[in-house]
């Protein structure tokens, strides 16, 4: 579990410059009275559950300081969140309730009162009654068809709980749902803490990054990171291709990988993104030497070979030791890191060792002030926590398909609300 962030900046090592006290595209906590106020926080508490119990709290650490902040101050906390998908209707598995408990603890054994819908007389009666420094949960957003749907009048009923709204659900705010961008629209609308280090850590990283700027990508599959690697061309000095959708790119030169998997319909698109690499002056890292086996199974065996050595019933489960090196000293000659998938099978060894070398490698480099490396998306926090690293590095997003849809370059519609907000 990556540590929790018990302020603007935490949850992040000390290589992430101060957060700004200045003009930001959005307010934050800073810029915002709250005593008295009912604030309505929008945050992430779509956690794994086991047989009712919390699996992984790492979401609800992370929404902690924001809360216990405006707790703190005299606010009126009221806390909004989604959890899996209902369809618009209620799913009693899918209820916030058993949520109560572990959320109080977090909060420092904070009372946290449940309200058993998000909108209605009853939720506007419980936020009524809440103290100064109280907090409420309300129910699960989706249990209403209008918060996909972005409804303007199921917007209207949650702006009606509060006076002031606080997004702190970075990891939804690639959806224009009502929680995220319409009640923004209605309400004087403020960064929480946690979406406030997401969007300053991934401001260092990509907009205003010191240089050289290297990216790591891996994953399976090209086909899921077109728009990303097109994008990150474009921003990053130097660009490592790992994981099975190195594959495709070693395919696309000719080189003959066996039974490997890889996207053989998309040879022209790796061809595509390579010269437009060399026409930006990104430098493509691809593997020269793998792992190879011949059977998907763990302790199988294996062995590194040149990519022009792949045997014909081979399967590339890894980059090999060379390459690990090349991609150490690109590291070691590089400022900024931005990180997203595993290098390897990392599930299972003997394959994870590429992902761990490197990512050793960069964590060294940031715990010796030398790095300044963001990661995050898919399965890049659990192979950076196999590797025992998932501390090490400046900052960990767990935001999953925003933290993607941002490296693609995309406008997030939730932080779009928050900067419109901050407009006079």
């Amino acid at each position: 579990m990556s540590p929790p962030i018990s302020a603007a900046c935490e949850g992040s090592r000390a290589t992430l410059q101060p957060c700004a006290r200045g003009m930001t595209a959005f307010r934050t906590l800073d810029d915002i009275e709250v005593a008295g106020k009912r604030v309505l926080v929008r945050v992430d508490l779509n956690v794994p559950m086991r047989d009712g119990a919390v699996g992984d709290a790492t979401r609800i650490d992370r929404v902690a300081p924001t809360l216990t902040e405006l707790a703190g101050r005299g606010a009126r906390v009221i806390v909004a969140s989604h959890f899996g998908r209902p369809r618009g209707k209620p799913v009693a598995a899918m209820s916030l309730g058993p949520l109560t408990e572990p959320l109080s603890r977090t909060l420092r054994g904070l009372p946290v009162r449940f309200v058993p819908d998000c909108i209605g007389s009853e939720a506007e009666a419980t936020v009524a009654g809440l103290a100064p420094g109280g907090v409420a949960l309300l129910e699960n957003l989706r249990f209403h068809a209008g918060e996909e749907a972005n409804d303007a009048a199921f917007a209207d009923a949650l702006a009606r709980l509060a006076d002031l709204y606080v997004n702190d659900a970075f990891s939804a705010a690639h959806r224009a749902h009502a929680s995220t961008t319409a009640v923004a629209e209605r309400l004087p609308s403020a960064a929480g803490r946690l979406m406030q280090a997401e969007l300053e850590a991934l401001g260092q990283a990509l907009q205003a990054p010191e240089r050289p700027v290297i990216a790591v990508v891996g994953g399976a599959k090209v086909s899921t990171k077109l728009a990303l690697l097109a994008n990150l061309i474009e921003k990053v000095d130097c660009l490592v291709i790992g994981g099975a959708m190195a594959n495709t790119f070693l395919h696309a030169q000719g080189i003959a990988i066996g039974a490997s998997l890889h996207e053989p319909d998309l040879a022209a698109d790796a061809r595509r993104i390579m010269g437009q690499a060399e026409g930006a002056g990104c430098a493509i890292v691809l593997p020269t030497d793998v792992v190879v086996t011949r059977e998907f199974r763990e302790g199988a065996a294996s062995e590194a070979v040149p990519t022009a050595d792949v045997p014909q019933d081979g399967m590339i489960l890894d980059l090999g030791p060379e390459t690990c090196a090349r991609i150490e000293v690109a590291l070691a000659d590089s400022r900024t890191l931005v990180w997203n998938g595993p290098l390897g099978a990392f599930e299972i060894a003997p394959f994870d060792q590429a992902t761990a070398t490197c990512a050793r490698a960069a964590a060294r480099l940031t715990e010796a002030g030398k790095l300044l490396s963001v990661a995050g998306g898919g399965d890049t926090v659990a192979a950076l926590q196999g590797a025992g690293v998932l501390g090490a590095f400046s900052y960990v997003s767990t935001a999953g398909g925003a933290f993607l849809e941002w490296l693609e370059g995309r406008t997030l519609p939730g932080v779009a609300a928050l900067e419109a907000a901050r407009k006079p």
